[in-house]
């Protein structure tokens, strides 16, 4: 009898311990699928919330470059008005001639300069901006005929009725002089951009790029 009561009671301490390390085992796995779930949800909700890249600016194709620039028309008709745009890629000055004949572009020269210096006179023109391009084109501010004024435009002032305010890369313009059968014009801008010049007919047009990026 002794001996039966002994084994029924290491029989029943066997099984006490078994449960328990089923238990403890159990515990376990229900632990460790949790927190892995936890880390799966929380990296699900890093990626989701993850904020995008910007999409990339629009390209506006600027391949202009800012070496000096010049034309080689043959036209020699006076200055009517000069004229300022603003545009998406660039700014725009708009030399306008008088209609007529001779037909022709007026020869340009079109580069970026240290400093101004008034054509005839050599004196110095201070110019607004971190660059400045010179613009000198064979469309004198007077009839060449009569030698009345077409343009009045003033040495070292701003130009008539040019106002920049809010454009991205003019800061400045300037009437340089009208010397011997050419216009001088100086066009100050934020810093040495890339720029074009267009022969239009009776328009003569310089575009200034807004950056070296050519992005909006």
């Amino acid at each position: 009898m002794p001996q039966q009561m002994h084994d029924k009671g290491a029989r029943m301490r066997r099984t006490r311990l078994l449960i328990t390390t089923v238990l403890t085992c159990a515990g376990l796995l229900a632990t460790t699928s949790a927190a892995t779930a936890a880390g799966a949800g929380a990296g699900a909700g890093a990626a989701t919330t993850a904020p995008h890249a910007p999409a990339a600016a629009a390209s506006c194709g600027v391949t202009w470059g800012s070496v000096p620039k010049a034309g080689h028309g043959t036209g020699t008709r006076p200055l009517t008005d000069v004229r300022t745009g603003r545009h998406d890629c660039y700014d725009r000055m708009v030399l306008d001639v008088r209609p007529g004949t001779p037909a022709g572009s007026p020869a340009y020269r079109v580069r970026y300069v240290d400093r101004l210096y008034q054509d005839g006179s050599g004196r110095r023109i201070d110019v607004g901006g971190g660059a400045v391009l010179e613009i000198v084109a064979t469309a004198p501010a007077y009839d060449p005929d009569t030698y009345e004024a077409t343009y009045p435009g003033r040495g070292g002032k701003p130009l008539p009725g040019v106002n920049l305010k809010g454009y991205k890369t003019f800061r400045d313009a300037r009437f340089g002089a009208s010397f011997e059968g050419t216009t001088q014009l100086g066009l100050g801008v934020r810093a040495r951009l890339p720029f074009r010049v267009l022969e239009l007919g009776d328009r003569l047009v310089i575009d200034v790029a807004h950056t070296w990026a050519a992005s909006r």
